[in-house]
């Protein structure tokens, strides 16, 4: 099945583009969510790049895959949409020409202003936002974020590089210091430091969420400063995953499994389960049931789940990570416990306190931990 981006005509998007076009579609009657499609519910994916990156797009692509199936559901999906007024036209396209009533714009940069500015004008459609912070009182009902304790997953890749490693110098290959970019990066290093205290993890920040020649370079400098087994958090991890395993070096997956790229050289990976998530969504969507505009969920939510085990795992390493992972998903499991400093010297966590990824308050973090070798500016 192709995807709407290569079934969307130039002439199309011109016309959603210009005043006259949206004069048109006004003077016809504006298409509300399913007018157009009476007989089924029309769903709309966006992504930010190609659906087959081996990584963050592809993950959620995997999920609309998995919509798909439904009965009376129609998937329309765009991809390579970037996180500017391009983002609009394409909600404005599903909903006025396709009849959509339910759209997930999957990526981060997609909800302030762009979400925020079309879905006022449309408040019979539902959108749902992949990692936004919504707060009712800054936003529309109509709109809702979800996202996965994902940070989980990094914790256990850490545990398996904490295994791996004979330098014990991990590394990670990172696009921009948000929040959860940094719970991952922070995440990975505490994991591997639960088997070897003495572990330190290298981050180099491309600046870019998708930038193959910056994320080869840096995979490479990683490398070259000792770190032998990586990881990354980039939207397509493919470049950093063969690179890596080029260079000798063990990797852990993200976003979606890589073990196909680099067979002997990976670890595990953690991946997102967006295929239950979406399903789960849209079929509340169909029964009439309200989905909640704040929506988290971990291991024990089948939000997130683990690539499994490649050759390279000892059997201490995989004892380990489904200790620490059955402990996880019990529920209680502190990746941030006092006292704790940042790389900076300044406390984090005091003796006693402790932080679980599924504090939301983590989604504010703003700090690398100790032991993490780079600055987030």
């Amino acid at each position: 099945m192709r995807s709407r981006s290569s079934l969307l005509t130039p002439s199309r998007r011109q016309f959603l583009q210009s005043t006259a076009g949206f004069a048109g579609l006004a003077a016809l009657g504006s298409l509300p969510a399913g007018k157009a499609h009476a007989a089924n519910l029309t769903v709309g994916f966006i992504y930010v790049g190609p659906k087959d990156d081996f990584g963050y797009n592809q993950a959620h692509a995997e999920g609309a895959a998995a919509v798909r199936s439904i009965s009376g559901v129609s998937v329309i999906e765009e991809e390579n949409v970037a996180e500017t007024v391009d983002v609009q036209n394409t909600m404005e396209s599903m909903i006025q020409l396709d009849g959509a009533s339910l759209i997930f714009p999957t990526s981060f940069g997609y909800f302030d202003p762009h979400i925020l500015t079309v879905a006022p004008r449309h408040p019979d459609v539902r959108f749902q936002h992949c990692g936004g912070l919504w707060s009712a009182d800054q936003h529309p009902s109509n709109v809702g974020s979800y996202f996965g304790f994902i940070g989980m997953g990094q914790y256990l890749n850490g545990v398996a590089a904490g295994h791996a490693t004979r330098t014990k110098r991990i590394g990670f290959v990172a696009a921009k210091p948000i929040p959860q970019v940094l719970l991952n990066i922070n995440s990975f290093l505490l994991g591997a430091r639960s088997v070897d205290p003495e572990i330190v993890c290298q981050v180099i920040f491309t600046g870019e969420w998708s930038m193959s020649v910056r994320e080869a370079e840096a995979t490479n400098a990683l490398a070259d400063q000792g770190c032998d087994v990586i990881t990354c958090h980039v939207d397509g991890p493919k470049v950093v995953i063969e690179t890596a395993a080029g260079r000798d070096c063990f990797v852990c997956g993200y976003h979606a499994d890589q073990s196909a790229l680099a067979p002997e050289k990976y670890l595990t990976g953690a991946e997102w389960n967006w295929a239950q998530v979406y399903t789960n969504m849209v079929n509340a969507h169909l029964a009439g049931e309200e989905i909640p505009n704040f929506v988290r969920g971990g291991l024990a939510d089948d939000f997130i789940k683990m690539s499994p085990f490649g050759p390279a795992v000892s059997d201490a390493a995989r004892a380990q990570f489904e200790d620490t992972k059955a402990r996880i998903m019990s529920g209680g499991y502190a990746v941030i416990q006092g006292p704790m400093n940042d790389n900076r010297g300044n406390p984090i966590a005091t003796a006693g306190q402790a932080f679980e990824e599924t504090d939301v308050a983590l989604e504010s973090m703003d700090y690398l931990v100790e032991g993490v070798i780079g600055s987030t500016s």
